[in-house]
């Protein structure tokens, strides 16, 4: 465990910039804080780890992937709820009027507060019943939390402001008028949700399916803190599986069902348990989790987290409780993960059930359904406007058709309301600040009852998002080691799929004899697609060596000269061992593409070769 490991987090950090895997954006003005720039060891193994996850989840479920646009119209999250409820609780000092996260500011005080020796243990009940329910709490339990604790502003000790919502999305004008109100999106959802019915065609309308997108999102957090884990713009891979509401069974469910995985239940929290290590079909059978395909992308979950390096015994999966349960959701769970900051949330998979839709439905008047044959036909009640064409044209002339559309577009309720008051007299309606006065003659409302064999319905969706900086933080926290015959000696060790460079290309010397040879294995490299770096400075090879530890690159092929001899063989070093075998060069690109795509591993290739001990050609180095 971290922990037991006694790792300071410094360290890791100083490292990460140092090597430049990523560092605060605009540095050289100051910086902004939540903002980061990724560096060439950060672009590449934010690269590897979005590749990964196409691989694993976009192949193997055969999922249909979108790119939208990052820059969205007002309706659209009004629909979707964003405009009115996507805020966070923010306190103000009263005299430098400095910002901060009420969550937060709460929490770190109430944290702190249990630090305190003579605190009573009741005291410290107390305040561990009240943190977990903290970022779910309205405006009036924060002030009532301030004032019970008296907390202060942190750095000043000024008093601090009511609670006030801020939203947490960019707003922009769009167009150089500025009268279309846009947004940066907060989440790419969105825009798969107003592609649902293209989607859907494209999948030539069968459900379930699964619709992906990676982007970028932006949030404008009140108080960026923690590096990559609270930032204003962030990568996100998003999936939504559309399925019917009626059946939720998953076809592959029995891939996973057997995973024993921690589950952090709603029922273990408020009972102050620990996670509970279960199987996912059992956790399915005893309604612990909704149903199977909810289960099957947490299983599909998990399985992503080892594969791209995070330690099994730092993951669980934890429940939502019902103070901070979405209203429209049916059940959700967040992959957490355990690092030096805590347990940390890094993706959340929910069951939306068809709030989406049904929103969108509603404020675009757009049809975003799907339908089910039936076994047996059935008879429903379906509402008809009859309307008189003619009789419009007739007595509106050039304004019949906005009078059309308008009767067109009553809901049924609406139309049944209309219709019921024109059998008593004429009703006058306005459009466009234009009065018409509407008879029974020109439009009606009926109930039929009609037979139909397809019934339409609402897709329900369930949701993984994944935020990629923090999965990427968390697995480079993970793989962070010291050499323990040298604790100067810091370093990453990744799985080969997702590590920056796959190999190191390292002359002994600057001597020329080397050159052909660096050419000649580079050109192989880079004809199978193959990353490495060439470090030929003249540092000595055990320099270079650390230089490529520091960046998790897992192979080393050493140039010596053993390798000007018949046959020409190299040397193969692996960075966590620090074992070396000697390849030859013709075979090294074989030897590198199955260890790369980790189609074998390091003990059974070095069981292959002989194990390089010292070179058997003795050329003394200033010869060249």
């Amino acid at each position: 465990m971290l922990e037991e490991m006694n790792i300071d987090r410094s360290e890791i950090e100083n490292l990460l910039r140092r090597r430049f895997f990523y560092d605060q954006s605009f540095s050289i003005y100051g910086g902004v804080n939540g903002l980061y720039d990724y560096g060439p060891v950060g672009c590449a193994i934010k690269a590897n780890i979005l590749s990964l996850w196409r691989r694993h989840f976009i192949l193997e479920d055969q999922m249909l992937e979108i790119d939208c646009s990052i820059l969205t119209p007002e309706i659209v999250f009004k629909a979707s709820g964003h405009i009115d409820r996507f805020t966070d609780f923010m306190l103000k000092d009263i005299q430098t009027g400095e910002c901060f996260r009420a969550d937060h500011l709460i929490e770190d005080h109430l944290e702190k507060l249990l630090e305190i020796k003579d605190i009573s243990d009741e005291k410290k009940t107390e305040i561990k019943r009240i943190l977990p329910q903290i970022g779910n709490m309205n405006a009036t339990d924060l002030q009532q939390l301030i004032e019970q604790y008296n907390i202060k502003s942190p750095n000043t000790n000024n008093n601090l402001s009511e609670p006030i919502a801020f939203n947490l999305m960019f707003s922009t004008p769009i167009g150089p008028t500025g009268q279309m109100k846009g947004y940066l999106r907060p989440e790419t959802a969105q825009g798969m949700f107003v592609n649902f019915k293209r989607l859907l065609e494209f999948n030539q309308g069968r459900l379930p399916f699964a619709a992906a997108q990676i982007g970028t999102s932006f949030r404008n957090e009140i108080s960026p803190r923690s590096g990559l884990l609270r930032v204003r713009e962030f990568a996100m891979a998003e999936i939504e599986y559309f399925v019917d509401p009626s059946d939720k069974t998953h076809s592959k469910f029995e891939t996973v069902a057997d995973l024993e995985i921690q589950l952090y239940s709603a029922i273990n929290q408020i009972n102050g348990e620990s996670a509970q290590l279960i199987r996912l079909d059992d956790a399915v059978r005893l309604k612990l989790i909704n149903n199977e395909t909810l289960a099957y992308f947490l299983g599909r979950i998990y399985l992503f987290l080892i594969k791209i390096g995070i330690d099994k015994n730092r993951i669980r999966f934890r429940q939502h409780m019902s103070n901070e349960m979405s209203h429209y959701a049916c059940d959700c769970w967040d992959a957490e993960c355990k690092i030096s900051y805590g347990w940390i949330e890094c993706i959340g998979c929910a069951d939306r059930s068809c709030y989406d839709l049904a929103q969108h439905i509603k404020f675009s008047d757009q049809r975003l359904v799907a339908e089910r044959q039936l076994s047996i036909p059935k008879q429903i009640q379906v509402g008809e406007k009859r309307l008189n064409c003619k009789m419009i044209g007739q007595l509106f002339r050039k304004d019949a058709s906005i009078v059309i559309e308008y009767l067109q577009n009553l809901s049924e309720n609406e139309a049944r309301i209309l219709h019921e008051k024109l059998q008593q007299s004429d009703e006058k309606i306005t459009i466009d600040n234009k009065e018409f006065i509407i008879t029974k003659l020109i439009f009606t409302f009926e109930t039929i009852q009609k037979t139909i064999q397809v019934e339409e319905f609402i897709p329900s969706v369930i949701e993984p998002t994944f935020g990629i900086g923090r999965i990427m933080y968390t697995m480079l926290e993970h793989n962070f080691k010291i050499r323990p015959q040298d604790n100067q000696r810091k370093y990453f060790t990744l799985p080969p799929l997702i590590a920056p460079y796959k190999c190191a290309v390292l002359p002994l010397s600057s001597n020329a004899a080397f050159n052909p040879f660096i050419k000649q294995i580079s050109d192989l490299l880079t004809q199978i697609g193959i990353s490495y770096r060439i470090d030929s400075s003249s540092n000595a090879i055990g320099r270079r060596y650390a230089r490529c530890d520091e960046i998790a690159i897992p192979f080393a092929i050493t140039i010596d000269f053993d390798t000007l001899s018949q046959p020409h063989t190299i040397v193969l070093r692996e960075l966590d061992s620090l074992k070396q075998i000697r390849v030859k060069i013709d075979e090294i690109i074989f030897v590198l593409q199955n260890l790369s795509t980790e189609k074998v591993t390091w003990n059974e290739i070095s069981r292959l070769y002989p194990t390089f001990i010292e070179q058997q050609t003795k050329r003394l180095e200033n010869v060249e």
